[in-house]
């Protein structure tokens, strides 16, 4: 386990187990994180990572990292190696214990075969169309399916032939037998097994009927002595199922602890609806930036620090509720303020012609690479007689609080020389395509020997020397803020923000074409940027914004 990771924060779990601990109920923390290999993680399972291994470190206990591979049709091992990737990404260790519900098939078909003689399971021919007819409502008890009195004998003998392939798909299944009459809909005689021809990704063919997710679970956690079964809020009503199996196996008793899932404003967190944003063409894959997905925050230049950070500020609830994105946005900026290196970027070029400055001459100017980090020193910027700078970094006509480049108007350079526009060049249609202005070779550094004082400080990139960037500016993936919520007739998709993602040319410092594949940078007055992992490359230099400078976050925070 890294020492670097932080606990969590006082919650209610954490209470509950130092309580046990206290109490000798409990000797030992072990907890694990149980994805499903149906679909790569999102932001959501970060929560749940840093709320399993936390707690484990915290209390010098350990945490599986446990792959519930019971439905071969949704998983693969493109998606096995993604949760690997991510839950390393966050810095956590699961070492050698590395465990799969497909390993445990052979011993929870041996469960089940103990449940039948113990008259607590059935085979059943009802189709499950006809079993959620038997089923009933919340409001009226369920209907006990005409097989249910079938002898122990004879319900031994058809769930080994339906493992021996005798029957076609979908014709039989395995229930528990407990209460068709039970307020909890769960413990309506719930299915255990199906029959499914499939390829499983790790188990091949050898089997031909499929544990359900409610009863491997559960049992997995057992096998591997898991002490606390944290999960979110939609299972605290399969919890009295899983107790159920769990005392008529007579098997080890893990307890399962239920916590409010998280929400994030402008955000959909479904994996379902992930999936369905992939498959059909709204996002360019799983790791798209403006995905949730930990593959998508990693992609665009999120830390794994800042997602920690995230997730131990959000907390652990009971009750569900909607986290503003902007503040992982703030936990973004806090960490990459004191770790990226600044660059300077022209996200919409103007060219600038100093007249006075030798043709053909080059200098080359000190830069900080980090004012908040002494140790990251110092690099040389060219800079020569044409330049680029931000069009927004000039007007003609300005207003009073423009302290920018304005003709005849004076500013300051970033790490350079003071500059004043002297003309302004046009292009047939009006348009101001190049300004034409002098410098003062006695300011370099950005110090007049006469103390004169300037307002305004641009940035700039050398023309000659500048390397073209494509750079991906990214926005809310949905323009509500609860993406669920659709008008009537209406679904989520129809809440996606056309603008969720502008593409420029723009110029940059030439070391930028040398950035690795996933280095972060902040661009200075413009924002925090990583290089693409996929695309970039030194030459098709490509970056993708991570967040503004701007933090909506923190303003909020001082005005309330």
């Amino acid at each position: 386990m890294n020492d670097h990771l932080e606990p969590s924060g006082s919650h209610f779990i954490k209470a509950i187990i130092e309580g046990e601990l206290a109490s000798g109920k409990r000797d030992a923390v072990r907890t694990r994180f149980p994805p499903e290999p149906n679909g790569y993680l999102h932001i959501g399972h970060a929560k749940a990572i840093c709320l399993n291994f936390g707690l484990a470190a915290e209390f010098g206990g350990t945490c599986n990292l446990r792959f519930d591979d019971s439905n071969p049709l949704s998983e693969r091992q493109e998606y096995v190696d993604s949760i690997r990737e991510d839950v390393a990404w966050l810095g956590f260790d699961w070492e050698d214990r590395e465990y799969y519900a497909s390993d445990y098939f052979e011993q929870l078909y041996d469960w089940a075969v103990v449940l039948i003689k113990k008259g607590k399971a059935y085979v059943d021919d009802l189709s499950a169309e006809e079993i959620r007819e038997h089923r009933g409502t919340l409001t009226e008890p369920g209907r006990e399916s005409p097989y249910r009195g079938r002898s122990v004998e004879e319900n031994l003998d058809l769930f080994e032939r339906m493992r021996n392939g005798d029957f076609p798909d979908g014709s039989k299944v395995l229930r528990a037998k407990i209460d068709m009459a039970a307020g909890n809909l769960n413990m309506r005689d719930p299915v255990m097994y199906r029959i499914l021809r499939a390829e499983h990704y790790r188990q091949g063919s050898a089997w031909s009927i499929y544990p359900t997710y409610d009863f491997a679970h559960g049992q997995s956690d057992s096998l591997e002595r898991i002490t606390y079964s944290l999960c979110t809020l939609e299972f605290e009503d399969h919890r009295p199922l899983y107790d159920w199996f769990i005392e008529n196996l007579e098997i080890f008793p893990s307890r399962q602890i239920e916590f409010a899932r998280l929400n994030i404003s402008h955000t959909v967190l479904s994996k379902r609806k992930l999936r369905l944003l992939v498959e059909d063409g709204h996002v360019a894959g799983w790791d798209d930036p403006r995905m949730p997905t930990l593959s998508g925050l990693r992609r665009r230049g999120y830390p794994a620090g800042a997602v920690r950070d995230f997730c131990n500020r959000i907390g652990i609830a009971k009750a569900d509720s909607i986290v503003d994105l902007a503040l992982l946005q703030h936990c973004a900026r806090e960490e990459l303020n004191r770790t990226a290196l600044r660059r300077m970027a022209v996200l919409d070029p103007l060219k600038v012609v100093i007249e006075n400055y030798p043709e053909g001459e080059t200098e080359e100017l000190e830069a900080v690479n980090n004012p908040e980090d002494d140790s990251a020193g110092t690099r040389l910027v060219p800079f020569s007689r044409e330049l680029w700078i931000e069009r927004a970094d000039f007007m003609e006509d300005p207003p009073k609080k423009f302290f920018r480049l304005a003709p005849g108007r004076e500013v300051r350079l970033r790490w350079g020389y003071f500059i004043t526009c002297t003309d302004v060049v046009r292009n047939d249609s009006g348009e101001v395509v190049e300004l034409r202005c002098t410098y003062d070779p006695e300011t370099r550094g950005g110090q007049a020997p006469d103390g004169r004082k300037v307002r305004g400080t641009i940035h700039w990139v050398s023309a000659r020397h500048a390397a073209p960037l494509e750079i991906r500016l990214y926005d809310h993936l949905f323009t509500r803020e609860n993406p669920n919520q659709a008008d009537e007739g209406k679904s989520f998709i129809d809440n996606l923000n056309p603008d969720s993602v502008t593409v420029r040319t723009a110029q940059g410092e030439p070391s930028l074409a040398e950035a690795k594949a996933g280095q972060s940078f902040q661009f200075e007055r413009q924002g925090y940027f990583a290089a693409d992992s996929r695309d970039h490359s030194s030459e098709r230099p490509v970056f993708n914004r991570t967040v503004t400078l701007r933090d909506s976050w923190a303003r909020a925070q001082k005005r309330s």
